[in-house]
């Protein structure tokens, strides 16, 4: 409990500067596809990695891709939103989107006028960030939308003007900032999931989060990220969870917390269901790319260059996640749906790459921890665990351990010596257990 009240409770938060990624790249605010190196260097160097886990939870629920938005800031805010308010409470973190200029443009709020309704912030808050299919009505969608009229962006037609002409840092220097227009806003009466008053959007957003569907769906979606895969969302309408108890538990504790995503957490991370599931989760590509060079220490310094931490992010996209492009608003399909034949060898040929680089420091490192323990009383065995130690103390099946196992006896003498090259034989274990189906596993 002590361990996971640090993990949620952390309040120094340290990683690679901004101003150092700014300087050794100067182009980041100038294009849109270095969003996602710029999130790379804090994933790879936080000492507080729950707040970047967090704010990937979130990007991937209220997907929002940076093609359609054409502004780098806007993006790049949206993240650090999920950063700094992804683990309060859900009505905060829903009132703080529905006045991010991002998700206002990426569904279109800005066209929602109190003469001219634009359903589709009104449907999508209901149908994937909140409720889920069939606990709301047409008519819900429709209310819903005119409460949100008049939440716009400030001078939305200049900014996006001048933002088309500003050639020099065309997706940058512009950022957008959020309005009310009162003159915009529908003030007439609404009935909304059985209650009637003139609703504003905070008020949408108050009787939404007391729902018990509210509190089941975003149950749902914690167990899914943290605890074990489940089924696509759209499925989750005529698929029952996976575990009926943890979600309920889950609800109970979002109910009692009024909405806390962390005290929701903590329940989570203290709970048997969760300490039960080891491994067996997918990872997702970012996951699996951060799990990896985290294990190597890789990019702890910047050196400038666009091709390492920027191809780094266009192999997660390779991969099936590229980070601030989701597919849709639907955001991506998760567990099994992450591998594929494609995507399988695009993660081992990564995993290979980095953790056998042995001129990386990182790796060094990796390889000492291990030599560091052996003597003439190491068997194969224990040489084996050691290896499997150091890149997360995997849980490798039967058939796994026992191929790793002949390759270290053939190379590892019984009396604690190397038959080869022990930098060698350290790198390729570290290889065969990347290549592994239980290294693709969280």
């Amino acid at each position: 409990e002590d361990l996971v009240d640090h993990f949620l409770d952390a309040r120094v938060v340290d990683h690679v500067a901004d101003d150092l990624i700014y300087r050794r790249h100067p182009n980041i605010h100038a294009q849109l596809t270095h969003n996602p190196m710029y999130w790379a260097y804090r994933m790879l160097t936080t000492n507080s990695p729950m707040r970047e886990k967090i704010a990937l939870f979130w990007h991937g629920i209220f997907a929002t891709a940076e093609p359609k938005i054409n502004n780098f800031g806007a993006i790049n805010n949206q993240i650090n939103m999920f950063r700094d308010r992804g683990l309060g409470k859900f009505d905060e973190i829903l009132v703080e989107l529905s006045k991010d200029p991002a998700m206002i443009v990426w569904l279109d709020n800005q066209t929602n006028h109190k003469n001219e309704i634009n359903e589709n912030y009104g449907r999508e808050i209901l149908e994937l960030f909140s409720m889920g299919v069939g606990n709301y009505t047409e008519q819900d969608v429709k209310e819903c939308a005119r409460a949100f009229t008049g939440w716009t962006i400030e001078n939305s037609e200049y900014m996006a003007l001048m933002g088309a002409k500003d050639s020099i840092w065309p997706y940058g220097r512009i950022f957008w900032h959020f309005q009310y227009d009162d003159n915009d806003h529908d003030n007439g009466e609404k009935t909304f999931l059985g209650e009637t008053g003139r609703f504003n959007g905070e008020d949408i957003i108050r009787i939404i989060c007391k729902q018990e569907a509210t509190a089941q769906f975003v149950s749902r979606h914690l167990y899914n990220y943290f605890v074990a895969d489940e089924v696509p969302v759209p499925q989750w309408g005529h698929v029952p969870a996976k575990d009926p108890y943890a979600i309920d538990a889950l609800a109970k504790a979002y109910r009692e917390s009024e909405y806390s995503i962390k005290e929701t957490l903590r329940v989570l991370f203290n709970s048997d269901f969760f300490k039960r599931a080891r491994f067996t989760r997918i990872k997702s590509p970012a996951e699996f790319i951060v799990n990896t060079l985290r294990c190597t220490a890789e990019f702890h310094v910047i050196d400038g260059s666009d091709n390492t931490v920027y191809q780094v992010m266009e192999d997660s996209g390779f991969m099936g996640q590229k980070l601030t492009n989701p597919p849709s608003v639907e955001g991506w399909h998760t567990g099994e749906e992450w591998i594929t034949s494609g995507s399988l060898v695009d993660r081992v040929n990564f995993a290979s790459k980095y953790i056998t680089d042995t001129s990386n420091p990182g790796v060094e490192n990796m390889i000492s921890r291990v030599t560091a323990n052996i003597t003439e009383k190491t068997t194969p065995a224990q040489f084996l665990d050691a290896c499997v130690s150091v890149l997360g103390e995997l849980e490798l099946s039967g058939d796994t351990y026992d191929a790793l196992l002949t390759v270290t006896e053939h190379t590892f003498s019984v009396d604690g010596t190397f038959t080869s090259d022990p930098e060698r034989l350290i790198t390729k274990v570290f290889q065969i257990i990347s290549s592994s189906k239980e290294f693709q596993l969280c």
